[in-house]
This record gives structure tokens, C-alpha cells and sequence, in this order.
């Protein structure tokens, strides 16, 4: 089992990672994926992935930090070289639910983000909240250029969802789906293909029922594993082994 995007070096989890590490471990857990928001983050990260085997990281700025925070391709190019560790950009993306301001600035920086994808190989990890359209308007203009895309913690509509299928996407399943508002969410994840399914915590937010409300942390994908084995109707084990199998296939292959 793998958390493809975690946040490890946000409290409660930073003061707390031998405990948070030894229980992932408990449960099945291969590998955890840490996620980049900004340059402090990165930072961060980067020490992380030293305290453990299991860790890998990424590198990348969060669209709500990009109006403050902007990082050219080369400069993603050169920090992937210097740490095998690093095996993923982003977050990035594009999020208009809290304030259109700073759109441009955003758009600039997902671009960013996704030239240096293009010139690595590496996977492109996308956030996108209230902007369907101009994400995959963007990710379209690149599609003769075989991205590794990944949409995280993904919340979209089915035909968000279609349209991205035809840029080849996978899409990582988060606690959401394990909520009861989430039934419109659960039919998406049972349209989509097996092959191109991940799972993932957001960890320390979004902790999925039965510990909604709580501070989340990687071992509880187990809730999320077994709600998305009820929602493919197939056996739980089959969701671990592919989810696993999905994720390595993008991120080492």
C-alpha cells in the first residue's frame, strides 16, 4: 500500500514522524510520498526523505502560495538532479475557490511546473479546485508531449474526469470518498479505470470516516482502501496490490 501525497512536514506530523512512520509500516505501507507547497517546504522535505527509506518527496509550489512564491522550470530541473529522492513536481495547479487574484500568477507557475515535467520525465502532481476548464484547457495544449499526470486528491466531475482519461491521467482517491456527501465523487472512482486509480491521505487534512474531524496521518488509508474495494466492488486486497502497482508504474517506470 502507498500514500501518494502526504504532507509530512506539517504538525501534527513533523513533531510526531517516528510514530507516524512506525505505524504506516504497521499497516501495510511501502511507501510514503511527501508533497512540496512551497520553497520553506521543500526545505524541509528534503531532510525528511533522509530519515527513512520509505519517504520519497517532491518538489513544487501550491497555487495558493504562487502569488508570493514563483520557481522557473530549471530551477525544478536542478534540484530533481541533485536528489534521486525527489521523484515528483508539484503540488501545482490551479485553485479559484478562495480568490481570483492572483490567477495569472497561478497559471504561470502551474506552466512552470508542468515545462519542467516535460524536460524530466517526472511526474507533474495537480491540485485544481473551482477550475475544470482552465486546467485542462492548459494540460491540453501540452497533450503531444506525453505528460505523467497524477490529480490529486481528486474531487472533479465525471466529464472533468472523461476529458482528462484522454491525456492518459491517473487519478489519486483521498478520504472524501468515504464521506456521505461524496456519492457523486464514489460514481466518478467507479467510472474510472483500475489502472489509472492511487490513493492518498492529504495528510494531516481530509482524514476519512470514521475519524472525520480528526488530524489525519498516512495509516489511516487503510479507510480509504477499504471504502474504494466497496466502491469497485472487488476485494480489498485487489485495490492494494494495483493502487500499488498504478503508483510505481508511474512514478519508476
Amino acid at each position: 500500500m502507498i500514500d501518494s501525497h502526504c504532507h509530512l512536514d506539517h504538525e501534527p506530523l513533523l513533531s510526531n514522524l517516528s510514530n507516524i512512520i512506525k505505524r504506516s509500516k504497521n499497516i501495510g505501507i511501502e511507501k510514503l510520498l511527501t508533497i512540496s507547497t512551497s520553497l520553506e517546504s521543500f526545505e524541509k522535505i528534503k531532510k525528511i526523505i533522509k530519515l527513512d527509506e520509505m519517504i520519497y518527496g517532491t518538489i513544487g509550489i501550491h497555487p495558493h502560495e504562487s502569488d508570493n512564491q514563483q520557481i522557473t522550470s530549471d530551477f525544478i530541473v536542478e534540484n530533481l538532479s541533485q536528489n534521486t529522492r525527489i521523484i515528483g513536481i508539484g503540488e501545482t495547479g490551479l485553485d479559484f475557490f478562495y480568490n481570483n487574484s492572483i490567477k495569472d500568477k497561478q497559471i504561470s507557475s502551474f506552466k512552470n511546473h508542468i515545462e519542467a515535467s516535460i524536460k524530466t520525465n517526472v511526474p507533474i502532481i495537480i491540485h485544481s479546485r473551482n477550475a475544470e476548464d482552465e486546467t485542462f484547457d492548459i494540460l491540453n495544449s501540452y497533450k503531444d508531449k506525453n505528460l505523467k499526470i497524477l490529480m490529486h486528491c481528486f474531487t472533479g466531475s465525471k466529464k472533468f474526469a472523461e476529458k482528462l482519461l484522454s491525456l492518459n491521467s491517473y487519478f489519486s482517491a483521498s478520504g472524501i470518498i468515504t464521506f456521505k456527501n461524496s456519492t457523486d465523487l464514489q460514481e466518478t472512482f467507479k467510472f474510472l479505470p483500475f489502472d489509472k486509480i492511487l490513493m492518498e491521505t492529504d495528510s494531516p487534512y481530509l482524514a476519512p470516516v470514521p475519524n472525520r474531524g480528526k488530524k489525519n496521518e498516512p495509516s489511516f488509508i487503510d479507510f480509504t482502501a477499504t471504502k474504494l474495494a466497496e466502491i469497485k466492488d472487488i476485494p480489498k486486497t485487489e485495490i492494494i496490490k494495483t493502487t500499488t502497482n498504478n503508483f510505481n508504474k508511474l512514478f519508476f517506470s
